[in-house]
C-alpha cells in the first residue's frame, strides 16, 4: 500500500510517514499472506482512489471497476481485504497526530505567535480585553474544570491495539531527528516493520463482550499514559505564562478528572455496588502506583547533604520520625524523609486494601490518614527547599509529585454515580409501602410527593428495614448507596461527589435521590440537610430542556434544598444532555434547546445568589453534542462557564485524545484554556436582539422537519434497521451497555449512542445535520439571509454550529449511503425515505454555502479537508464490503467469517472517522 497523492511542502513529512507506513503495511501482507493477496489490495487501493477524483471520466470507470471486485471477493478474501485497510486507517490516524505534534513544535520553534487554544493565546486574549491578573486567580480560586471519561459502545478499539499504535507512533518519532545516522535510521524502519507485523498478528477485536471491570481498566491506561504527567505539566504551562503576567506562587487546584465507569447504572444492570467497589480498588492502585515510584525516585534525587546545605526544622523532625537505620543517609534528611513517606504510602496501601507491586518499606509506619497528610509531608520538603537555596530543585519532580497528591488525592479521579429517575421513583415507592408510611406513592400527584418527601427528608427515621423483604432492583440501589459511603469514609469526598439523575422533570425526582440517599447516611436529615454529594439533575429531551428552569426555580425555592446547597459550598450543579435532546429533535432544535435553557438557568441562579455549574454531556459526533471541545465552550451563553465546567469525553474519543500523550496534553490544554476565555468573553457585549428570534423560528422548521422523518413517516425504524448496520452493532462486543433502553425496536427505546454510531457506519451522518437545510429554506424565504450571515459572522454559537455542520456534511458520502439503502427490501419505502435524505442534505449543503459563502467544504479547515482527502479513499471500500458482508449474512451466511468481517469493517470505518458516536 502506497501514498496519497503528495501535499504541499509542510506536510510532506506526513506524506512521507503515510508513505513509510504505507510501504512496510504492503511489506507485512506480502511476507505474512502472499503476493496475490498484495496485489489484491492493491488495485483494490488504487481503484479506491482513482474513484475519489470527483465526477471525472476516470472516476466513474474507476467505480464501476471496483464494485464487482468486492462484491465478487471470497469471505476469506473479504476478512483480509477489511483488515488491510482498516489498519491503514489506524495508521493513517498515527501518522497524522504525529504531524500535528509536528506542526505545533515547528510553530513553537519558529516563535509564532500563540495558537487558539493555547493558554498563552487564552491569556493574551484576556490581557487585550482588559482582564486583569487579580480577576484570573480569583477565577481560579473556585473553579472547578474536570473533563469525565464515561464508558460507551462506540470504543471499539482493543487495548492491546491502541498499545501497539501507541509504540508505532514513538518509533515513528525518531525520524524527525535530523541526526539520525543511516543504521539508526535502518535501526527504526525495522522497528517499525516489528511493529507493524505484531499489529497484523494481533486480533483486533474482542473475543466476548465487555465487561465493566474491562471498561474500569481500559480507562486507568489513559491515566499511565496521559493524565498523571501531563495535568501536572499543564499546571505548569499556566503557572508559567501567568508568571510573565506578574503573578508568583502556585494556582489553586481548579483541574481535576472525573469518571462514570464504576458508577454509572442508567439502562446497565452491570453496574452494581460490586463494580463500585471494584472501581476504588483499582483507581487507587493507579495513584499509589504513581507516588510509590515518584517518591523512590525522589530518593534517590534528593541526595543533598546537611554538611553543605542547611533545611528547615519541619523537614528535620520528618527526617527524625522515618527512623531510617542506615548510617549512609545519617547526613541525608531529604532522603530520610522521604523513606519515612515512602513507608507511610506502603502502610496505607495495606490499611486502604490496595495492592501495591513496589518494593516493601524498610520498616514499619503509621498509614496516612487521607492525602492531605501526605501533600502536607511533600509541602515540608518543598518548604524547605525553597528556603534554603534549592528552589530550583523543588520545582522539579517534587513540584509534579505535589500537584499530582492535589489533583488525584487516593482516589485518583471522582466517580459520578448515575441512575434513571423511574428507578428512584419505583424505589421510594417500594420502600415507602414497606414501611407503612405510604400505600401508594406511585398515585400522588407531585405536590403530594413533594410533601411527603420533604417530611421523610426532615426525619432521622430510616426507611428501609433488615426485618423488611425488598425486590432485586431496591436491594441493588440501596447496596450500590451503601458502597459509595463507604467510599467516601475511606477516600473523601472528592472520590464520589456527584449523583446524577437521568430523566429528570421534577422537584419530586430531585427528592426522591436525597431520602435515598438519607438511607445511606450521604444526606444527613433534619430542618437543616446537608450532603456529601451534589444531587444532579440530568435534563436530556427537549421538553425537559424547556422544564429546566420552572423545575429549578421550585427546587430552589424550598428551604431545605437551600440547606442542602449551602452544605456543599453554596454550588448547585445541573447536567444537560446532548444525546438524547438531539435524538428527540434534532441536531438544530437541540442546539438552541440547550442554549436557552442555559441563559434561563444563569438568569435564575443570578437572582437567587447561588453558583451554578453545568455539566455538559457531550458525545463523540456531532449528532451529541461533539465537535471541537474550544469552540463548543468560546460557544456557550455568556456567564454559563464562569470557570465551572465539567463535561464528558466519551467512546472512541478518548482515545482519539488521549492515548498519545502529546496530544493528551494538548487537548487538555484546549480544555483549560476554553475554560479562561469563556469565563470573562462577551462581558460587555449584549447579543444582537435580531438572533434570538429569528434562531427560535429556525429551530422550530428545523423541528418539524426532523420528526416528521424519524417519527412521523411510517416504516421509518423498518429503513433504519434495514438500512444501516445496527442489528450487527448490537452484537458486537464493544460496550456492557445493552444497544436499547428497553427491549423494543422503536426508535424512543434505542440508545442515542447507536442511533448514532450506526448513521455515521452508513456515512449519512443524519443526527448531526438533517432538518437544518429546510429550515435555512423558510428563513430565506422570509426574507432572513442577511440575518443569518450576521449570526454567521458575529455569533459564536451560530459559528460553533455552522463550523460542526461543515464538518458532518463533509463527512458524509450519499453514494455511499445508498449502497445501504439498497439493503432495505421495500423498494417503495427506500425510495420514499432515502429521497427524502438526499433532498434534505441538498438542501443543507446549499445552506450552507448560502450563509458562509463558502463553494466547498471545509474551506476554513484545510487541516481536516487534508486528512478526509488522504483517509477516506481507504474508508470507502470497508463501506462496500460492509453492505456486501451484510447482504450475505442477513441472507443466511452464518459463517463466522462474514460476521468477523462484518465486525472488523465497523472497527475499521469508526478509526478511520474518528468521531462516530
Amino acid at each position: 500500500m502506497t501514498n496519497p497523492t503528495p501535499e504541499p511542502t509542510k506536510d510532506a513529512p506526513l506524506t512521507n510517514d503515510i508513505r513509510t507506513l504505507g510501504r512496510l503495511l504492503g511489506d507485512t501482507l506480502r511476507n505474512q499472506e502472499n503476493s496475490a493477496t498484495y496485489d489484491l489490495v492493491e488495485r483494490i487501493r488504487r481503484l479506491a482512489v482513482a474513484a475519489r477524483r470527483g465526477e471525472s471520466a476516470e472516476a466513474g470507470a474507476a467505480r464501476a471497476e471496483l464494485k464487482p471486485i468486492l462484491d465478487k471477493l471470497s469471505d476469506d478474501q473479504s476478512v483480509l481485504v477489511v483488515r488491510a485497510f482498516s489498519y491503514f486507517s489506524h495508521l493513517a490516524n498515527i501518522a497524522e497526530d504525529r504531524h500535528h505534534t509536528r506542526r505545533l513544535r515547528v510553530h513553537e520553534l519558529a516563535g509564532s505567535p500563540p495558537r487558539t487554544g493555547t493558554l498563552d493565546h487564552a491569556l493574551s486574549s484576556l490581557r487585550a480585553d482588559g482582564v486583569s491578573l487579580s480577576d484570573i486567580t480569583t477565577l481560579l480560586a473556585r473553579a472547578c474544570v474536570s473533563p469525565v471519561l464515561t464508558a460507551h459502545p462506540t470504543e471499539v478499539q482493543r487495548k492491546a491495539i491502541l498499545d501497539s499504535e501507541l509504540a508505532i507512533g514513538k518509533t515513528l518519532t525518531r525520524f524527525d531527528d535530523p541526526l539520525l545516522t543511516p543504521r539508526e535510521r535502518r535501526e527504526a524502519d525495522e522497528e517499525l516493520n516489528r511493529r507493524i507485523t505484531t499489529l497484523w498478528q494481533t486480533r483486533m477485536l474482542r473475543p466476548v463482550k465487555l465487561a465493566v471491570k474491562d471498561e474500569i481498566d481500559n480507562a486507568l491506561s489513559y491515566y499511565h499514559t496521559t493524565f498523571l504527567e501531563a495535568i501536572p505539566d499543564l499546571y505548569d504551562d499556566l503557572e508559567t505564562a501567568l508568571a510573565g503576567m506578574g503573578h508568583a506562587g502556585e494556582v489553586a487546584t481548579f483541574f481535576r478528572m472525573g469518571s462514570w465507569i464504576g458508577g454509572d447504572r442508567d439502562g446497565n444492570p452491570f453496574v452494581t455496588a460490586d463494580m463500585l467497589d471494584y472501581a476504588f480498588t483499582r483507581q487507587p492502585e493507579v495513584a499509589f502506583d504513581h507516588y510509590l515510584r515518584e517518591v523512590h525516585a525522589l530518593g534517590a534525587e534528593l541526595s543533598l547533604s546537611e554538611l553543605l546545605m542547611g533545611s528547615s526544622d519541619a523537614l528535620v523532625a520528618l527526617a527524625a520520625r522515618a527512623n531510617d537505620p542506615s548510617p549512609h543517609r545519617a547526613d541525608e534528611p531529604y532522603r530520610r524523609a522521604l523513606v519515612g513517606i515512602y513507608a507511610r504510602l506502603v502502610a496505607t496501601t495495606a490499611a486502604l486494601g490496595v495492592t501495591q507491586h513496589h518494593r516493601p518499606a524498610l520498616h514499619a509506619a503509621d498509614a496516612y490518614a487521607s492525602a492531605k497528610e501526605f501533600i502536607a509531608d511533600l509541602d515540608v520538603l518543598h518548604e524547605s527547599l525553597s528556603t534554603h537555596n534549592a528552589a530550583t530543585i523543588a520545582h522539579g519532580r517534587l513540584k509534579h509529585l505535589r500537584r499530582a497528591a492535589r489533583v488525584f488525592g487516593f482516589h485518583l479521579a471522582t466517580v459520578d454515580l448515575r441512575q434513571n429517575s423511574d428507578v428512584h421513583e419505583v424505589v421510594i415507592a417500594e420502600l415507602l409501602a414497606t414501611s407503612r408510611v405510604s400505600a401508594n406513592y406511585l398515585a400522588l400527584d407531585e405536590a403530594k410527593r413533594v410533601a411527603l418527601l420533604q417530611a421523610e427528608l426532615a426525619t432521622p427515621r430510616l426507611l428501609a428495614s433488615p426485618f423488611a423483604t425488598y425486590t432485586d432492583t431496591t436491594r441493588g440501589e440501596l447496596a450500590i448507596l451503601h458502597a459509595a459511603r463507604r467510599v467516601i469514609a475511606r477516600f473523601g469526598t472528592h472520590a464520589i461527589r456527584q449523583y446524577i439523575i437521568s430523566k429528570t422533570d421534577s422537584v419530586s425526582d430531585l427528592l426522591e435521590l436525597a431520602v435515598l440517599l438519607k438511607e445511606a447516611g450521604i444526606v444527613t436529615p433534619g430542618d437543616a440537610p446537608s450532603s456529601l454529594v451534589q444531587l444532579v439533575p440530568l435534563f436530556e429531551t427537549i421538553a425537559d430542556l424547556r422544564q429546566a428552569p420552572a423545575t429549578m426555580r421550585a427546587w430552589l425555592a424550598l428551604p431545605a434544598v437551600r440547606s442542602i446547597i449551602a452544605s456543599l459550598g453554596g454550588l448547585q450543579e445541573i447536567m444537560l444532555g446532548y444525546s438524547d435532546s438531539n435524538k428527540d429533535g434534532g441536531f438544530a432544535t437541540s442546539t438552541w434547546e440547550l442554549y436557552k435553557a442555559e441563559v434561563e438557568l444563569v438568569t435564575l441562579f443570578n437572582a437567587a445568589k447561588v453558583q451554578l455549574r453545568f455539566f455538559h454531556g457531550r458525545g463523540g459526533t456531532v449528532g451529541r453534542g461533539g465537535g471541537p471541545s474550544f469552540d463548543a465552550i468560546m460557544a456557550q451563553p455568556p456567564g454559563s462557564v464562569a470557570g465551572n465546567l465539567r463535561l464528558t469525553e466519551q467512546g472512541e474519543v478518548i482515545a482519539s485524545k488521549y492515548a498519545n500523550p502529546d496530544l493528551g496534553h494538548r487537548n487538555l490544554e484546549t480544555l483549560m484554556a476554553a475554560v479562561l476565555e469563556a469565563s470573562f468573553q462577551a462581558r460587555d457585549k449584549p447579543l444582537d436582539a435580531r438572533f434570538p428570534p429569528i434562531m427560535e423560528t429556525f429551530s422550530q422548521h428545523a423541528f418539524e422537519a426532523y420528526q416528521k422523518l424519524v417519527y412521523k413517516t411510517d416504516g421509518f425504524a423498518d429503513f433504519f434497521r434495514a438500512s444501516t448496520p445496527i442489528l450487527e452493532i448490537a452484537e458486537l462486543n464493544i460496550g456492557s451497555r445493552p444497544a436499547s433502553r428497553k427491549p423494543s425496536q422503536r426508535i424512543e427505546d434505542l440508545r442515542a449512542i447507536p442511533w448514532v454510531f450506526s448513521w455515521a457506519q452508513c456515512r449519512v451522518m443524519l443526527p448531526g445535520w438533517y432538518g437544518f437545510g429546510t429550515a435555512v429554506e423558510k428563513i430565506i424565504a422570509g426574507g432572513g439571509l442577511a440575518t443569518l450571515k450576521s449570526m454567521h459572522e458575529t455569533w459564536p454559537f451560530f459559528q460553533a454550529l455552522l463550523s460542526n455542520l461543515d464538518m458532518v456534511l463533509a463527512k458524509t458520502d450519499l453514494t455511499i449511503a445508498a449502497r445501504y439503502a439498497e439493503l432495505v427490501p421495500d423498494v417503495a419505502l427506500r425510495q420514499k425515505v432515502f429521497g427524502e435524505i438526499t433532498r434534505e442534505w441538498n438542501a443543507c449543503r446549499d445552506a450552507l454555502f448560502a450563509i458562509t459563502g463558502q463553494t466547498q467544504f471545509l474551506a476554513t479547515n484545510p487541516t481536516l479537508a487534508r486528512s478526509i482527502r488522504n483517509r477516506f479513499p481507504y474508508l470507502d471500500p470497508l463501506n462496500y464490503l460492509q453492505v456486501e458482508l451484510i447482504r450475505r449474512y442477513r441472507a443466511g451466511d452464518k459463517e463466522e467469517r462474514v460476521r468477523r468481517g462484518i465486525h472488523l469493517t465497523i472497527n475499521g470505518l469508526s478509526a478511520g472517522l474518528r468521531n462516530s458516536g
